[in-house]
Protein backbone atom coordinates (compact mmCIF):
# COMPACT_ATOMS: atom_id res chain seq x y z
CA UNK A 1 0.00 0.00 0.00
CA UNK A 2 1.75 3.84 -1.25
CA UNK A 3 2.14 6.09 1.66
CA UNK A 4 -0.27 9.08 1.72
CA UNK A 5 0.74 12.17 -0.23
CA UNK A 6 1.50 14.77 2.23
CA UNK A 7 -0.07 18.23 0.65
CA UNK A 8 2.34 21.66 0.83
CA UNK A 9 0.96 25.05 0.19
CA UNK A 10 3.71 25.89 -2.59
CA UNK A 11 3.78 29.55 -2.11
CA UNK A 12 5.54 29.22 1.77
CA UNK A 13 5.97 25.43 2.11
CA UNK A 14 3.15 24.91 5.36
CA UNK A 15 1.50 21.43 5.17
CA UNK A 16 -1.89 21.47 3.87
CA UNK A 17 -4.80 19.79 5.58
CA UNK A 18 -8.02 19.32 3.98
CA UNK A 19 -11.31 20.46 5.81
CA UNK A 20 -14.38 21.21 4.45
CA UNK A 21 -13.65 20.89 1.23
CA UNK A 22 -11.01 22.94 1.61
CA UNK A 23 -6.92 23.21 1.74
CA UNK A 24 -5.96 24.92 4.63
CA UNK A 25 -2.23 25.61 6.31
CA UNK A 26 -1.07 26.30 9.84
CA UNK A 27 -0.76 30.21 8.59
CA UNK A 28 -5.13 29.95 7.46
CA UNK A 29 -4.34 29.91 4.36
CA UNK A 30 -7.15 28.69 2.23
CA UNK A 31 -7.40 26.79 -0.92
CA UNK A 32 -10.99 25.98 -1.84
CA UNK A 33 -12.68 22.92 -3.52
CA UNK A 34 -14.40 24.13 -6.76
CA UNK A 35 -15.84 21.58 -9.00
CA UNK A 36 -14.34 18.78 -8.12
CA UNK A 37 -10.32 20.00 -8.29
CA UNK A 38 -8.97 21.95 -5.33
CA UNK A 39 -7.72 25.60 -6.98
CA UNK A 40 -4.34 27.05 -5.87
CA UNK A 41 -4.70 29.55 -8.77
CA UNK A 42 -6.67 31.44 -10.66
CA UNK A 43 -8.15 31.01 -14.55
CA UNK A 44 -6.41 34.41 -15.94
CA UNK A 45 -3.04 33.22 -17.07
CA UNK A 46 -1.35 31.52 -20.20
CA UNK A 47 -3.24 28.40 -20.60
CA UNK A 48 -6.41 29.83 -20.73
CA UNK A 49 -7.00 28.78 -24.31
CA UNK A 50 -6.76 25.52 -22.97
CA UNK A 51 -9.41 25.47 -20.27
CA UNK A 52 -11.72 27.20 -23.09
CA UNK A 53 -10.79 23.95 -25.22
CA UNK A 54 -11.45 21.43 -22.67
CA UNK A 55 -14.53 22.67 -21.47
CA UNK A 56 -15.55 22.63 -25.15
CA UNK A 57 -14.20 19.68 -26.66
CA UNK A 58 -14.38 17.86 -22.89
CA UNK A 59 -15.66 14.25 -24.20
CA UNK A 60 -14.09 13.98 -27.65
CA UNK A 61 -10.44 12.52 -27.06
CA UNK A 62 -12.42 10.26 -24.29
CA UNK A 63 -12.08 6.28 -24.88
CA UNK A 64 -15.37 6.00 -23.20
CA UNK A 65 -17.43 8.04 -25.37
CA UNK A 66 -15.87 6.56 -28.99
CA UNK A 67 -16.90 3.61 -30.44
CA UNK A 68 -14.38 3.97 -32.76
CA UNK A 69 -11.42 5.19 -30.93
CA UNK A 70 -9.10 3.92 -28.14
CA UNK A 71 -6.64 6.21 -29.26
CA UNK A 72 -6.04 7.04 -25.17
CA UNK A 73 -5.44 4.02 -23.99
CA UNK A 74 -3.20 2.66 -26.75
CA UNK A 75 -0.82 5.54 -26.73
CA UNK A 76 -0.94 5.57 -22.92
CA UNK A 77 0.49 2.28 -23.14
CA UNK A 78 2.84 2.38 -26.17
CA UNK A 79 4.61 5.10 -24.11
CA UNK A 80 4.06 4.15 -20.78
CA UNK A 81 4.41 0.40 -20.72
CA UNK A 82 2.91 -0.15 -17.84
CA UNK A 83 0.28 -2.37 -19.68
CA UNK A 84 1.98 -5.66 -17.70
CA UNK A 85 2.36 -4.01 -14.56
CA UNK A 86 0.35 -4.45 -11.11
CA UNK A 87 0.11 -0.49 -9.80
CA UNK A 88 -2.18 -1.58 -7.26
CA UNK A 89 -2.03 1.25 -4.56
CA UNK A 90 1.15 3.39 -6.00
CA UNK A 91 0.78 7.13 -6.50
CA UNK A 92 0.57 8.42 -9.54
CA UNK A 93 0.97 11.96 -10.63
CA UNK A 94 -0.25 13.15 -13.82
CA UNK A 95 1.21 17.07 -14.62
CA UNK A 96 -1.58 18.30 -17.27
CA UNK A 97 -4.34 16.55 -17.54
CA UNK A 98 -6.51 18.43 -20.07
CA UNK A 99 -10.19 17.01 -20.19
CA UNK A 100 -8.84 13.52 -18.55
CA UNK A 101 -8.17 11.21 -21.82
CA UNK A 102 -4.86 9.93 -19.86
CA UNK A 103 -6.84 10.23 -16.42
CA UNK A 104 -9.52 8.23 -17.52
CA UNK A 105 -6.39 5.53 -18.79
CA UNK A 106 -5.07 5.33 -15.82
CA UNK A 107 -8.09 5.17 -13.24
CA UNK A 108 -9.84 2.79 -15.78
CA UNK A 109 -7.42 0.05 -16.50
CA UNK A 110 -5.38 0.34 -13.40
CA UNK A 111 -5.49 0.63 -9.72
CA UNK A 112 -3.25 3.34 -9.23
CA UNK A 113 -3.82 6.44 -6.76
CA UNK A 114 -3.85 9.40 -9.31
CA UNK A 115 -3.10 12.85 -8.34
CA UNK A 116 -3.64 14.93 -11.46
CA UNK A 117 -3.13 18.34 -11.86
CA UNK A 118 -3.59 21.16 -14.86
CA UNK A 119 -3.20 24.75 -14.69
CA UNK A 120 -6.21 25.53 -16.56
CA UNK A 121 -9.94 25.13 -15.61
CA UNK A 122 -9.92 22.39 -17.87
CA UNK A 123 -10.01 20.32 -14.32
CA UNK A 124 -13.93 21.16 -14.64
CA UNK A 125 -13.92 18.69 -17.38
CA UNK A 126 -11.92 15.97 -16.23
CA UNK A 127 -14.08 15.59 -13.09
CA UNK A 128 -17.17 15.61 -15.24
CA UNK A 129 -15.31 13.00 -16.94
CA UNK A 130 -13.90 11.09 -14.14
CA UNK A 131 -15.22 12.15 -11.06
CA UNK A 132 -17.15 8.86 -10.38
CA UNK A 133 -13.41 7.79 -9.82
CA UNK A 134 -13.25 9.87 -6.44
CA UNK A 135 -11.71 7.02 -4.09
CA UNK A 136 -8.68 7.03 -6.21
CA UNK A 137 -8.86 10.61 -7.85
CA UNK A 138 -7.59 14.21 -6.30
CA UNK A 139 -7.52 16.94 -8.86
CA UNK A 140 -5.85 20.55 -8.51
CA UNK A 141 -5.91 23.60 -10.15
CA UNK A 142 -1.67 24.21 -10.17
CA UNK A 143 0.64 25.42 -11.83
CA UNK A 144 3.65 23.11 -12.72
CA UNK A 145 6.20 25.08 -11.10
CA UNK A 146 4.25 25.40 -7.90
CA UNK A 147 2.90 22.09 -7.11
CA UNK A 148 1.12 21.18 -4.11
CA UNK A 149 2.91 17.99 -3.16
CA UNK A 150 6.01 17.32 -1.01
CA UNK A 151 9.37 16.20 -3.25
CA UNK A 152 9.81 12.60 -3.54
CA UNK A 153 6.47 11.59 -2.95
CA UNK A 154 5.26 9.80 -6.48
CA UNK A 155 5.81 6.08 -7.62
CA UNK A 156 5.42 7.31 -11.17
CA UNK A 157 4.89 10.87 -12.53
CA UNK A 158 3.72 11.50 -16.30
CA UNK A 159 3.61 14.34 -18.25
CA UNK A 160 2.38 14.26 -21.89
CA UNK A 161 1.53 17.13 -23.92
CA UNK A 162 2.76 19.97 -22.28
CA UNK A 163 6.36 20.90 -22.10
CA UNK A 164 6.36 22.15 -24.97
CA UNK A 165 3.73 24.65 -23.78
CA UNK A 166 5.54 26.21 -20.73
CA UNK A 167 7.33 29.11 -20.39
CA UNK A 168 10.66 27.59 -19.23
CA UNK A 169 10.81 23.59 -20.37
CA UNK A 170 14.20 23.12 -18.61
CA UNK A 171 12.37 24.02 -15.19
CA UNK A 172 9.47 21.74 -16.04
CA UNK A 173 10.99 18.88 -16.23
CA UNK A 174 13.16 19.94 -12.78
CA UNK A 175 9.76 20.81 -11.63
CA UNK A 176 8.47 17.17 -12.44
CA UNK A 177 12.15 14.91 -11.27
CA UNK A 178 11.90 16.77 -8.01
CA UNK A 179 8.13 14.91 -7.53
CA UNK A 180 9.95 11.44 -8.22
CA UNK A 181 10.75 8.99 -5.13
CA UNK A 182 13.73 7.30 -5.56
CA UNK A 183 13.23 4.12 -7.49
CA UNK A 184 10.32 6.05 -8.85
CA UNK A 185 9.74 6.58 -12.74
CA UNK A 186 8.73 10.26 -14.96
CA UNK A 187 7.77 9.99 -18.15
CA UNK A 188 7.27 12.91 -20.61
CA UNK A 189 6.43 13.14 -24.31
CA UNK A 190 6.89 16.59 -26.00
CA UNK A 191 7.01 17.98 -29.74
CA UNK A 192 10.41 17.51 -30.94
CA UNK A 193 12.82 19.46 -33.27
CA UNK A 194 13.56 16.86 -35.80
CA UNK A 195 15.50 19.41 -37.94
CA UNK A 196 16.24 22.89 -39.60
CA UNK A 197 12.92 22.12 -41.11
CA UNK A 198 10.53 22.16 -38.13
CA UNK A 199 9.63 25.30 -37.45
CA UNK A 200 8.86 25.96 -41.72
CA UNK A 201 5.37 24.92 -40.96
CA UNK A 202 2.18 26.74 -41.34
CA UNK A 203 1.20 26.49 -37.26
CA UNK A 204 4.64 28.66 -36.88
CA UNK A 205 4.00 31.22 -39.42
CA UNK A 206 0.48 32.00 -38.29
CA UNK A 207 1.01 31.53 -34.83
CA UNK A 208 2.01 34.92 -33.36
CA UNK A 209 -1.55 36.14 -35.13
CA UNK A 210 -3.65 33.39 -33.93
CA UNK A 211 -2.36 33.07 -30.14
CA UNK A 212 -3.73 36.76 -29.59
CA UNK A 213 -7.08 36.23 -31.02
CA UNK A 214 -10.16 35.67 -28.94
CA UNK A 215 -10.30 32.09 -28.78
CA UNK A 216 -14.05 31.90 -29.68
CA UNK A 217 -13.07 34.21 -33.13
CA UNK A 218 -9.87 31.05 -33.59
CA UNK A 219 -12.38 28.66 -33.14
CA UNK A 220 -14.98 30.07 -35.79
CA UNK A 221 -12.37 30.08 -38.30
CA UNK A 222 -10.87 27.04 -37.73
CA UNK A 223 -14.88 25.57 -37.87
CA UNK A 224 -15.18 27.72 -40.84
CA UNK A 225 -12.50 26.39 -43.41
CA UNK A 226 -11.73 22.75 -41.44
CA UNK A 227 -13.65 21.01 -44.55
CA UNK A 228 -11.97 22.10 -47.40
CA UNK A 229 -8.53 21.93 -45.59
CA UNK A 230 -9.41 18.11 -44.43
CA UNK A 231 -9.93 17.42 -48.40
CA UNK A 232 -7.27 19.20 -49.61
CA UNK A 233 -4.68 17.50 -47.01
CA UNK A 234 -6.41 13.88 -47.64
CA UNK A 235 -6.00 14.54 -51.80
CA UNK A 236 -2.05 15.23 -51.02
CA UNK A 237 -1.82 12.18 -49.40
CA UNK A 238 -3.72 9.51 -51.53
CA UNK A 239 -1.33 10.90 -54.29
CA UNK A 240 1.87 10.92 -52.14
CA UNK A 241 3.32 14.04 -51.54
CA UNK A 242 1.34 15.09 -48.29
CA UNK A 243 4.52 14.94 -46.45
CA UNK A 244 5.67 17.85 -48.79
CA UNK A 245 2.88 19.88 -49.06
CA UNK A 246 0.63 19.30 -45.84
CA UNK A 247 3.27 21.10 -43.78
CA UNK A 248 2.22 24.46 -45.31
CA UNK A 249 -2.13 23.82 -45.04
CA UNK A 250 -3.33 25.45 -41.58
CA UNK A 251 -4.14 22.10 -40.14
CA UNK A 252 -3.37 19.54 -37.68
CA UNK A 253 -1.63 16.16 -39.18
CA UNK A 254 -4.47 14.32 -39.75
CA UNK A 255 -2.56 11.20 -40.94
CA UNK A 256 0.21 10.98 -37.98
CA UNK A 257 -1.76 12.13 -35.41
CA UNK A 258 -5.73 11.44 -35.87
CA UNK A 259 -7.49 7.65 -34.78
CA UNK A 260 -7.31 6.15 -38.05
CA UNK A 261 -11.12 4.79 -37.94
CA UNK A 262 -13.10 7.83 -37.10
CA UNK A 263 -16.29 8.54 -38.99
CA UNK A 264 -16.68 11.56 -41.14
CA UNK A 265 -18.22 13.75 -38.18
CA UNK A 266 -15.78 12.48 -35.52
CA UNK A 267 -12.90 13.42 -37.76
CA UNK A 268 -14.09 16.96 -38.45
CA UNK A 269 -14.20 17.39 -34.50
CA UNK A 270 -11.07 16.05 -33.58
CA UNK A 271 -9.32 18.23 -36.51
CA UNK A 272 -10.95 21.38 -35.18
CA UNK A 273 -10.05 20.53 -31.96
CA UNK A 274 -6.57 19.61 -32.47
CA UNK A 275 -6.17 22.78 -34.75
CA UNK A 276 -7.88 25.21 -32.59
CA UNK A 277 -4.68 23.12 -30.13
CA UNK A 278 -2.01 24.10 -32.98
CA UNK A 279 -2.60 27.86 -32.91
CA UNK A 280 -4.06 28.82 -29.49
CA UNK A 281 -1.64 28.15 -27.12
CA UNK A 282 0.67 30.93 -25.48
CA UNK A 283 3.72 28.51 -26.07
CA UNK A 284 4.91 25.96 -28.81
CA UNK A 285 8.52 25.10 -28.26
CA UNK A 286 9.77 22.17 -29.36
CA UNK A 287 12.89 20.54 -27.98
CA UNK A 288 15.53 18.36 -29.14
CA UNK A 289 15.39 14.47 -27.65
CA UNK A 290 18.46 14.88 -26.73
CA UNK A 291 18.34 18.04 -24.84
CA UNK A 292 15.59 16.33 -22.80
CA UNK A 293 17.47 13.28 -21.87
CA UNK A 294 20.41 15.69 -21.04
CA UNK A 295 17.91 17.61 -18.34
CA UNK A 296 16.70 14.09 -16.97
CA UNK A 297 20.34 13.16 -16.38
CA UNK A 298 21.24 16.28 -14.80
CA UNK A 299 17.72 16.20 -12.18
CA UNK A 300 18.51 12.67 -11.30
CA UNK A 301 16.87 10.42 -13.72
CA UNK A 302 18.55 7.51 -15.13
CA UNK A 303 17.40 7.82 -18.67
CA UNK A 304 16.18 4.27 -20.21
CA UNK A 305 14.08 5.41 -23.30
CA UNK A 306 14.78 8.22 -25.39
CA UNK A 307 13.46 8.30 -28.81
CA UNK A 308 10.10 7.82 -31.14
CA UNK A 309 7.11 5.61 -30.57
CA UNK A 310 5.07 4.78 -33.35
CA UNK A 311 1.61 3.35 -32.69
CA UNK A 312 -1.60 2.88 -34.54
CA UNK A 313 0.31 2.58 -37.94
CA UNK A 314 1.29 5.96 -38.36
CA UNK A 315 1.05 7.60 -35.33
CA UNK A 316 4.40 9.08 -33.51
CA UNK A 317 4.70 10.24 -30.21
CA UNK A 318 8.53 12.00 -28.99
CA UNK A 319 8.91 10.71 -25.50
CA UNK A 320 11.76 10.48 -22.89
CA UNK A 321 11.74 7.86 -19.64
CA UNK A 322 13.94 7.18 -16.70
CA UNK A 323 13.98 5.67 -13.18
CA UNK A 324 14.95 8.36 -10.68
CA UNK A 325 18.36 7.76 -9.06
CA UNK A 326 19.25 6.72 -5.17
Amino acid sequence: MAKEITLLNPYNQQPLEVANDKLIDAKGKEFEKVAGAYRLVQDDNYTENFGFQWNKFAKTQIDRFSEQSSQSKTRFFAVTKWDNQDLSGENVLEVGSGAGRFSQVVLDETNANLYSVDYSNAVEANFKNNGHHQDRLQLFQASIYELPFAPASFDRVFCFGVLQHTPDVKKSVQSLAQMVKPGGELLVDFYPIRGWWTKIHAKYIFRPWTKRMSHEKLLRRIEKNAGWMIRLSQFFNRIGIGKLTNRFIPICDIKNTLPPDLTKEQLKEWVILDTFDMFSPEYDQPQRVETVRQWFEEFGIEVDFAGTINFEGNNLVTAVKGIKKG
